[in-house]
């Protein structure tokens, strides 16, 4: 690794979104993320799989934007 760059790998277990249509999906994940010494990312590797779910199978209902502090974390949820 060149000096001054910093990588981050991250294995996420999923994240939830819908299409136009209203269909829901789930993905899961691992990226990869390195950075160059000013702190801006330089590259990203991602290997992402979709899943079509019911809108019943969902796991996180809140408003658009970061998750709500007293929202059950990933543990309480049983992932």
């Amino acid at each position: 690794m060149a000096a001054g760059h910093s990588r981050l790998g991250s294995r996420w277990l999923r994240y939830e979104f819908h299409d136009d249509s209203g269909t829901w999906f789930r993905s899961y994940g691992n990226e990869l993320w390195e950075f160059d010494a000013r702190g801006l990312m330089r590259r990203r590797v991602a290997s992402i799989n979709y899943a079509r779910i019911r809108e019943a199978d969902r796991k996180y209902h809140w408003p658009l934007g970061r998750r709500p502090d007293d929202y059950p974390s990933l543990s309480d949820l049983g992932l």
